[in-house]
């Protein structure tokens, strides 16, 4: 490769990651963003189907799936409230709000680009009530509103395929992008960027659900106990933190304990 076309490349490059550049809603950070809102959701809608699908999701009748849905629908109504009031509530125009529940022992929840949930019942020991549940989802809900998987797989799409066309790279490597949308990574490619950005989302999507859930009546304070717990369930795994892609339980907690009393005095309403 000459001297020349390597310039040219990175230039091309960069061209295309400035012009792509978009602000978080509400927060106002700076994001990758080089796909398509459209593109992603329906990537996201598809891959929703089709998990939702094979699963042993509950029936509506289900006590736990009514919990998971009344959560999800206040805090779904606290989001459109907020965006609303932040004058962002275009934001929400693609949304199809969703909220299931599958019958599996793993400690979980996610939301996907457009506002489809899944809580797994192996949260829910872990939860121990409505109010720490209120807080999972409203932070999972949180990465869906600061387009936090567009921004994960922009990422990827610019390590991984080095400034492709990215509408023919999601075409023609259908089976890469899936990988890349379900969030994972090449450790030796991501040590540098894509890992501390992820932690950077975390500790957004942190904020922002414990906004999320203060407004749809549910007390932030129990964010810190179901941490506790949360810990007692993770403590196993001895795993850096600069090679995590979630800040460690002590970091977390700590950031927690300072966001929450300003928060609650601004947001919480009690039902």
């Amino acid at each position: 490769m000459t001297t020349l076309f390597r310039f040219i490349l990175t230039l091309t490059i960069y061209s295309l990651v400035a012009g792509a550049c978009k602000t978080v809603p509400v927060t106002g950070r700076k994001q990758l963003n080089l796909v398509p809102d459209f593109m992603i959701k329906e990537l996201a809608f598809s891959e929703y189907d089709s998990i939702v699908k094979v699963s042993a999701t509950l029936p509506p009748a289900d006590i736990r799936a009514r919990m998971v849905s009344g959560i999800g629908t206040k805090i779904q109504q606290a989001v459109e409230l907020y965006l609303q009031q932040n004058n962002l509530h275009k934001e929400l125009k693609t949304f199809k709000w969703e909220f299931n529940t599958i019958d599996e022992n793993i400690v979980n929840a996610w939301c996907m680009p457009g506002g489809k949930v899944v809580v797994y019942t192996g949260l829910l020991p872990v939860t121990q009530n409505e109010t720490a549940l209120a807080f999972v989802m409203g932070h999972e809900i949180a990465h869906a509103i600061a387009r936090h998987g567009n921004e994960r797989m922009s990422q990827g799409l610019l390590v991984n395929f080095g400034g492709l066309v990215l509408q023919e790279a999601i075409k023609e490597k259908k089976q890469e992008t899936q990988v890349l949308f379900l969030g994972l990574y090449m450790i030796g490619s991501n040590l540098a960027y894509a890992l501390p950005n992820s932690r950077l989302q975390e500790s957004e999507a942190d904020k922002l659900g414990l906004i999320f859930m203060s407004m749809a009546g549910y007390d932030p304070a129990e964010a810190l106990p179901f941490w506790q717990r949360m810990a007692q369930v993770t403590g196993k795994s001895k795993t850096p933190e600069f090679l995590s892609t979630h800040p460690s339980d002590e970091t977390r907690m700590k950031k927690l304990a300072a966001l929450i009393p300003e928060i609650k005095a601004q947001y919480y309403k009690k039902n």
